[in-house]
Protein backbone atom coordinates (compact mmCIF):
# COMPACT_ATOMS: atom_id res chain seq x y z
CA UNK A 1 0.00 0.00 0.00
CA UNK A 2 1.18 3.34 -0.87
CA UNK A 3 2.54 5.88 2.33
CA UNK A 4 1.82 9.36 1.14
CA UNK A 5 4.31 12.33 3.04
CA UNK A 6 2.01 13.64 5.52
CA UNK A 7 2.50 17.02 6.77
CA UNK A 8 0.64 18.71 9.80
CA UNK A 9 0.03 22.59 10.63
CA UNK A 10 -1.70 22.99 13.71
CA UNK A 11 -3.85 26.43 14.27
CA UNK A 12 -4.03 26.62 18.08
CA UNK A 13 -6.71 29.65 18.43
CA UNK A 14 -9.47 26.85 16.42
CA UNK A 15 -7.74 23.49 18.13
CA UNK A 16 -7.54 22.42 13.80
CA UNK A 17 -4.90 20.61 12.25
CA UNK A 18 -4.12 21.42 8.58
CA UNK A 19 -2.75 18.79 6.28
CA UNK A 20 -0.50 19.00 3.47
CA UNK A 21 -0.80 14.94 1.72
CA UNK A 22 2.27 14.69 -0.80
CA UNK A 23 2.71 11.75 -3.64
CA UNK A 24 6.40 10.53 -2.23
CA UNK A 25 6.79 9.86 -5.99
CA UNK A 26 5.85 13.27 -7.41
CA UNK A 27 5.88 16.64 -6.39
CA UNK A 28 2.15 16.55 -6.31
CA UNK A 29 0.14 16.91 -3.37
CA UNK A 30 -3.31 17.91 -1.35
CA UNK A 31 -3.88 20.32 1.27
CA UNK A 32 -6.71 19.42 3.66
CA UNK A 33 -9.04 21.30 6.04
CA UNK A 34 -7.12 24.64 5.89
CA UNK A 35 -8.07 27.77 7.91
CA UNK A 36 -8.30 31.35 7.48
CA UNK A 37 -7.25 33.60 10.45
CA UNK A 38 -10.54 34.62 12.04
CA UNK A 39 -10.60 37.66 15.29
CA UNK A 40 -14.08 37.72 15.48
CA UNK A 41 -14.36 40.42 18.13
CA UNK A 42 -13.02 42.57 15.52
CA UNK A 43 -14.38 41.20 12.34
CA UNK A 44 -10.72 40.74 11.00
CA UNK A 45 -9.35 37.86 8.90
CA UNK A 46 -5.69 37.10 8.58
CA UNK A 47 -3.84 34.55 6.13
CA UNK A 48 -0.79 33.65 8.43
CA UNK A 49 -1.82 30.21 8.90
CA UNK A 50 -2.38 29.85 5.46
CA UNK A 51 1.02 31.77 4.37
CA UNK A 52 2.65 29.03 6.42
CA UNK A 53 1.12 26.29 4.06
CA UNK A 54 2.02 28.39 0.95
CA UNK A 55 5.64 28.66 2.00
CA UNK A 56 6.07 25.00 2.82
CA UNK A 57 4.53 23.98 -0.52
CA UNK A 58 6.80 26.44 -2.33
CA UNK A 59 9.92 25.69 -0.74
CA UNK A 60 9.28 22.09 -1.17
CA UNK A 61 8.72 22.58 -4.82
CA UNK A 62 5.39 20.59 -4.49
CA UNK A 63 2.21 21.56 -7.28
CA UNK A 64 -0.95 21.35 -5.61
CA UNK A 65 -3.76 19.35 -7.00
CA UNK A 66 -6.23 18.80 -4.70
CA UNK A 67 -7.98 21.91 -1.72
CA UNK A 68 -9.70 18.86 0.13
CA UNK A 69 -12.65 19.95 2.86
CA UNK A 70 -13.84 16.67 4.83
CA UNK A 71 -16.90 19.04 5.78
CA UNK A 72 -18.47 22.24 6.36
CA UNK A 73 -16.62 23.36 9.15
CA UNK A 74 -18.47 25.06 12.27
CA UNK A 75 -14.84 26.27 14.17
CA UNK A 76 -13.05 27.76 11.69
CA UNK A 77 -12.83 29.62 8.65
CA UNK A 78 -11.83 27.72 5.44
CA UNK A 79 -8.49 29.84 3.64
CA UNK A 80 -9.47 27.82 0.36
CA UNK A 81 -10.22 30.25 -2.42
CA UNK A 82 -6.79 32.31 -0.93
CA UNK A 83 -4.96 29.28 -1.54
CA UNK A 84 -6.49 28.11 -4.65
CA UNK A 85 -5.66 31.86 -5.82
CA UNK A 86 -1.93 31.68 -4.94
CA UNK A 87 -1.40 27.64 -5.34
CA UNK A 88 -4.01 26.34 -7.82
CA UNK A 89 -5.65 23.10 -6.95
CA UNK A 90 -9.04 22.03 -7.82
CA UNK A 91 -11.67 21.97 -4.63
CA UNK A 92 -13.17 19.55 -3.36
CA UNK A 93 -16.41 18.59 -0.75
CA UNK A 94 -18.90 15.79 0.10
CA UNK A 95 -21.74 16.21 -2.62
CA UNK A 96 -23.90 16.18 0.37
CA UNK A 97 -23.14 20.02 0.72
CA UNK A 98 -26.26 20.61 -1.07
CA UNK A 99 -28.07 19.64 2.20
CA UNK A 100 -25.98 21.93 4.14
CA UNK A 101 -26.48 24.80 2.09
CA UNK A 102 -30.07 24.21 1.93
CA UNK A 103 -30.34 24.19 5.54
CA UNK A 104 -28.27 26.59 6.45
CA UNK A 105 -29.07 29.19 3.63
CA UNK A 106 -32.37 29.81 4.96
CA UNK A 107 -31.19 30.08 8.61
CA UNK A 108 -29.08 33.00 7.32
CA UNK A 109 -32.07 34.20 4.80
CA UNK A 110 -28.95 33.90 2.39
CA UNK A 111 -30.34 35.94 -0.65
CA UNK A 112 -31.02 35.08 -4.34
CA UNK A 113 -27.41 35.16 -5.10
CA UNK A 114 -26.48 32.00 -2.86
CA UNK A 115 -26.33 28.67 -5.06
CA UNK A 116 -27.53 25.72 -3.23
CA UNK A 117 -25.87 23.22 -5.99
CA UNK A 118 -22.60 23.20 -4.75
CA UNK A 119 -21.08 24.77 -7.65
CA UNK A 120 -18.87 26.89 -5.52
CA UNK A 121 -16.73 23.80 -5.05
CA UNK A 122 -14.90 22.05 -8.59
CA UNK A 123 -15.84 18.54 -7.60
CA UNK A 124 -18.82 16.83 -5.04
CA UNK A 125 -17.45 13.40 -3.84
CA UNK A 126 -19.93 10.84 -3.59
CA UNK A 127 -19.02 7.25 -1.41
CA UNK A 128 -16.86 5.47 -3.63
CA UNK A 129 -15.34 7.89 -5.95
CA UNK A 130 -11.57 7.95 -6.38
CA UNK A 131 -9.19 11.07 -7.29
CA UNK A 132 -5.57 11.35 -7.91
CA UNK A 133 -2.87 13.30 -6.27
CA UNK A 134 0.20 12.23 -8.45
CA UNK A 135 0.40 8.45 -8.95
CA UNK A 136 -1.51 8.29 -5.37
CA UNK A 137 -5.00 7.17 -5.28
CA UNK A 138 -7.89 9.25 -2.97
CA UNK A 139 -11.10 7.01 -2.04
CA UNK A 140 -13.66 8.56 -0.69
CA UNK A 141 -15.91 7.22 2.27
CA UNK A 142 -19.24 9.15 3.02
CA UNK A 143 -19.14 9.42 7.12
CA UNK A 144 -21.93 11.50 7.69
CA UNK A 145 -23.51 11.99 11.73
CA UNK A 146 -21.47 15.05 12.19
CA UNK A 147 -22.47 16.71 9.27
CA UNK A 148 -24.73 15.67 6.22
CA UNK A 149 -21.84 16.49 4.01
CA UNK A 150 -18.87 14.50 5.90
CA UNK A 151 -16.25 12.88 4.36
CA UNK A 152 -12.70 10.91 5.10
CA UNK A 153 -10.52 10.72 2.74
CA UNK A 154 -8.84 7.63 2.32
CA UNK A 155 -5.48 8.03 0.59
CA UNK A 156 -2.79 5.28 0.23
CA UNK A 157 -2.27 4.12 4.07
CA UNK A 158 -3.43 7.01 5.69
CA UNK A 159 -7.12 8.27 6.43
CA UNK A 160 -8.06 11.91 7.05
CA UNK A 161 -11.50 11.53 9.12
CA UNK A 162 -12.66 15.04 9.77
CA UNK A 163 -14.36 15.59 12.78
CA UNK A 164 -15.95 12.35 13.03
CA UNK A 165 -13.10 10.66 15.25
CA UNK A 166 -10.65 12.30 18.14
CA UNK A 167 -7.87 10.45 19.67
CA UNK A 168 -8.90 7.69 21.49
CA UNK A 169 -8.56 9.55 24.89
CA UNK A 170 -10.92 12.07 23.58
CA UNK A 171 -13.99 10.04 21.59
CA UNK A 172 -16.07 11.65 18.93
CA UNK A 173 -17.96 13.92 17.62
CA UNK A 174 -20.63 15.90 18.07
CA UNK A 175 -24.16 15.10 16.40
CA UNK A 176 -26.45 18.15 17.68
CA UNK A 177 -26.06 20.59 14.85
CA UNK A 178 -28.43 20.88 12.01
CA UNK A 179 -28.56 17.56 9.99
CA UNK A 180 -26.86 15.83 12.51
CA UNK A 181 -27.62 12.34 14.00
CA UNK A 182 -25.94 9.93 16.23
CA UNK A 183 -26.79 6.77 15.25
CA UNK A 184 -25.34 7.35 11.58
CA UNK A 185 -22.49 8.77 13.33
CA UNK A 186 -21.89 5.35 14.98
CA UNK A 187 -22.71 3.76 11.41
CA UNK A 188 -20.11 5.68 10.10
CA UNK A 189 -17.22 5.52 12.57
CA UNK A 190 -18.20 1.71 11.21
CA UNK A 191 -16.79 2.64 8.27
CA UNK A 192 -13.23 3.95 9.25
CA UNK A 193 -13.19 0.98 11.57
CA UNK A 194 -13.20 -1.51 9.19
CA UNK A 195 -10.04 -0.22 7.29
CA UNK A 196 -7.26 -2.13 7.77
CA UNK A 197 -5.02 -2.19 11.45
CA UNK A 198 -1.79 -0.13 10.31
CA UNK A 199 -4.59 3.05 8.32
CA UNK A 200 -2.91 5.96 9.71
CA UNK A 201 -5.86 8.18 10.60
CA UNK A 202 -5.54 12.11 10.68
CA UNK A 203 -7.43 14.43 13.13
CA UNK A 204 -8.98 17.57 12.45
CA UNK A 205 -8.94 18.88 15.88
CA UNK A 206 -7.74 17.94 19.41
CA UNK A 207 -8.58 19.38 22.46
CA UNK A 208 -5.85 17.20 24.42
CA UNK A 209 -8.17 15.21 27.19
CA UNK A 210 -7.65 15.03 30.92
CA UNK A 211 -3.99 14.21 31.97
CA UNK A 212 -3.06 14.55 28.39
CA UNK A 213 0.28 17.65 28.23
CA UNK A 214 0.55 17.66 24.02
CA UNK A 215 -1.50 18.20 21.27
CA UNK A 216 -1.85 15.04 18.92
CA UNK A 217 -2.94 14.26 15.60
CA UNK A 218 -2.19 11.09 14.30
CA UNK A 219 -3.83 7.43 15.20
CA UNK A 220 -4.46 4.39 14.10
CA UNK A 221 -7.43 1.95 12.96
CA UNK A 222 -6.21 -0.42 15.81
CA UNK A 223 -6.00 2.26 18.33
CA UNK A 224 -9.28 3.80 18.03
CA UNK A 225 -11.00 0.10 17.76
CA UNK A 226 -9.02 -0.59 21.40
CA UNK A 227 -8.69 2.43 23.35
CA UNK A 228 -11.56 5.30 21.83
CA UNK A 229 -13.25 6.20 25.14
CA UNK A 230 -16.28 6.35 23.63
CA UNK A 231 -16.62 3.55 20.67
CA UNK A 232 -14.05 0.98 21.26
CA UNK A 233 -14.99 -2.81 20.29
CA UNK A 234 -18.01 -3.90 22.17
CA UNK A 235 -19.72 -0.27 22.46
CA UNK A 236 -22.85 -0.88 20.90
CA UNK A 237 -24.79 1.50 19.00
CA UNK A 238 -27.56 1.68 21.27
CA UNK A 239 -24.98 2.51 24.24
CA UNK A 240 -23.15 4.95 21.78
CA UNK A 241 -26.28 6.52 20.82
CA UNK A 242 -27.04 7.18 24.66
CA UNK A 243 -24.27 8.25 25.41
CA UNK A 244 -23.48 10.91 22.78
CA UNK A 245 -27.10 12.50 23.28
CA UNK A 246 -26.45 12.94 26.24
CA UNK A 247 -22.81 13.97 26.29
CA UNK A 248 -23.99 16.55 23.05
CA UNK A 249 -26.98 18.49 25.46
CA UNK A 250 -24.23 19.78 27.72
CA UNK A 251 -22.40 21.31 25.10
CA UNK A 252 -22.09 24.89 24.33
CA UNK A 253 -21.91 25.77 20.42
CA UNK A 254 -18.53 26.67 19.00
CA UNK A 255 -17.63 30.07 19.69
CA UNK A 256 -17.09 30.85 15.64
CA UNK A 257 -20.37 28.73 14.46
CA UNK A 258 -22.11 31.18 12.99
CA UNK A 259 -19.22 33.21 10.97
CA UNK A 260 -17.77 29.64 10.10
CA UNK A 261 -20.78 28.33 8.53
CA UNK A 262 -21.53 31.17 6.59
CA UNK A 263 -18.24 31.45 5.13
CA UNK A 264 -17.55 27.64 4.89
CA UNK A 265 -20.66 26.82 2.90
CA UNK A 266 -19.56 29.20 0.68
CA UNK A 267 -16.31 27.47 -0.20
CA UNK A 268 -14.48 29.70 1.82
CA UNK A 269 -16.09 33.12 0.17
CA UNK A 270 -17.67 35.98 1.96
CA UNK A 271 -20.89 36.54 1.32
CA UNK A 272 -21.40 39.57 -1.52
CA UNK A 273 -21.19 42.98 -0.30
CA UNK A 274 -24.24 45.46 0.33
CA UNK A 275 -24.66 48.17 -1.42
CA UNK A 276 -22.26 50.46 0.19
CA UNK A 277 -19.59 47.59 -0.77
CA UNK A 278 -18.68 46.67 2.66
CA UNK A 279 -19.04 42.80 3.41
CA UNK A 280 -21.09 41.56 6.30
CA UNK A 281 -22.08 38.78 8.13
CA UNK A 282 -25.19 37.55 10.02
CA UNK A 283 -26.20 36.66 13.85
CA UNK A 284 -29.35 35.08 13.27
CA UNK A 285 -30.63 35.93 17.02
CA UNK A 286 -32.45 33.12 18.95
CA UNK A 287 -32.47 30.82 15.94
CA UNK A 288 -29.88 28.17 17.65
Amino acid sequence: MSKPIVTHFFDEPTNTFSYVVQDPGSKACAIVDSVLDFDYAAGRTDVRSADEIIAFIRDKGLEVEWILETHVHADHLSAAPYLHEKLGGKTGIGAKITVVQDVFGKAFNAGTEFARDGSQFDRLFEEGDTFAIGNLEGRVLHTPGHTPACLTYVIGDAAFVGDTLFMPDYGTARCDFPGGDARTLFQSIQKVLALSDETRLFLCHDYKAPEREEYQHETTVAEQRAHNVHVHSGISEEEFVKMRTERDATLDMPRLILPSVQVNMRAGHMPPPEDNGQIYLKVPINKF
